[in-house]
């Protein structure tokens, strides 16, 4: 058999290889939820009693929605406290994907299409029922949602704090918020942010509200 027919059965092989690789890695168009907007918030602005507090308002509002047997983590990530405490990035907390809405639609297959082409949008980024989230243009507006997160996912330094004392304060500071309906009052890609947009005018639910929050924060299953 001539060796250029070899090459072709060989490249040939190969590709199919590649696909069946490629297939694998790809995610089903459907499937359990894996991630929720929260329809309520602590009630106490961005206290939400640190990280641990968040977790476990993710875990009792998937447990309602009968999601309870997964291991629920709050998109949330926290600043660098001297040299006692590091930084934790929200990127980092939340598995490795893929995670679906309530209705079972893909968000995202993994934490780099998180990060990049993901599917949160207003019709998608539901809470743990399935219901819409209000967002621009509704009321009350309540589209800010609380990550204290780089659009990558990653802390911020410690000055400013930017996560409300690490989701401790209810008084003064500010938090890095998203947008989960992906608007805002201009165009440019910083509104649009799902996860990085702006920060809020203090850390109490009334500083929250003033600026199109109610304290929600995003959930992720990260078994």
């Amino acid at each position: 058999m001539p060796i250029s027919r070899l090459r072709l059965r060989s490249l040939a092989a190969a590709t199919i290889a590649a696909g069946l690789l490629s297939a694998c890695a790809t995610a089903p168009s459907t499937g359990p939820m894996g991630f929720f907007v929260t329809s309520t918030g602590s009630g106490k602005g961005a206290d939400l009693g640190g990280l641990a507090g968040a977790d476990a308002h993710c875990q009792r509002l998937a447990t309602t929605a009968g999601a309870g047997k997964r291991n629920w983590r709050a998109y949330l990530s926290t600043s660098a406290v001297g040299t006692t405490q590091a930084a934790v990035h929200a990127r980092d907390r939340i598995g490795k994907g893929p995670w679906y809405n309530a209705k079972g639609v893909l968000i995202a297959a993994d934490v780099a299409q998180l990060h990049g082409e993901n599917g949160i949008t207003k019709a998608n980024a539901l809470d743990e029922r399935g219901n819409l989230v209000k967002g621009r243009g509704d009321t009350p507006n309540e589209h800010d949602i609380l990550t204290g997160s780089r659009p990558d996912g990653s802390a911020f330094s410690p000055a400013p704090n930017l996560t409300c004392n690490n989701w401790t304060s209810s008084g003064d500071g500010a938090a890095i918020i998203g947008h989960h309906d992906r608007t805002g009052l201009v165009t440019d890609p910083w509104a649009l942010s799902w996860n990085s947009s702006h920060q809020t005018r203090g850390c109490g639910q009334d500083a929250l509200k003033s600026t199109g929050g109610a304290g929600l924060f995003y959930c992720f299953a990260a078994d």
